[in-house]
């Protein structure tokens, strides 16, 4: 992930969330999300099933890495418009302390979590190595 040119956030194997937050999130959520993220079975095993997560990734020393990227246009509501509203993303500052929150949290979980930078416009770079894309709301 770059920012300006710049890599501020890279990770190897693992998962990259783009995490959008609610304007009625709280630090509930926040800690919920770190926990599934960290928790969410969908690597394979060693019959080829969806059962294994970043944390049993970690525990036996395989790439488990973490990307979160704040992303307040996942909330974006194109129903009504062309033009999407984002009216039900938390405002920037908000948005920014339960974002960070998520990233303690997920670090207290797992040893590689990587962001971007907060607000910013950064150039994603993603390699999608299998079919898993979930969308989690807590």
């Amino acid at each position: 992930m770059e920012v300006e040119g710049v890599v501020v956030g890279q990770i190897g194997g693992g998962l990259l969330a783009l995490v959008g937050i609610h304007r009625e999130d709280g630090e509930a959520q926040a800690e919920k999300l770190a926990d599934k993220l960290a928790g969410l079975r969908i690597f394979a095993d060693s019959e080829g099933k969806m059962n294994r997560s970043l944390s049993d990734l970690a525990e036996r020393g395989e790439p488990a890495g973490l990307l979160l990227v704040s992303n307040f246009t996942v909330y974006g509501d194109a129903a009504k418009n062309r033009r999407p509203s984002f009216m039900a993303s938390a405002g920037f500052e908000v948005g920014k302390a339960l974002f960070d929150l998520v990233v303690v949290e997920a670090r207290t979980r797992l040893p590689e979590v990587q962001t971007g930078t907060y607000g910013a416009d950064m150039q994603v770079h993603l390699v999608n190595d299998g079919p898993v894309t979930v969308i989690l709301e807590t």
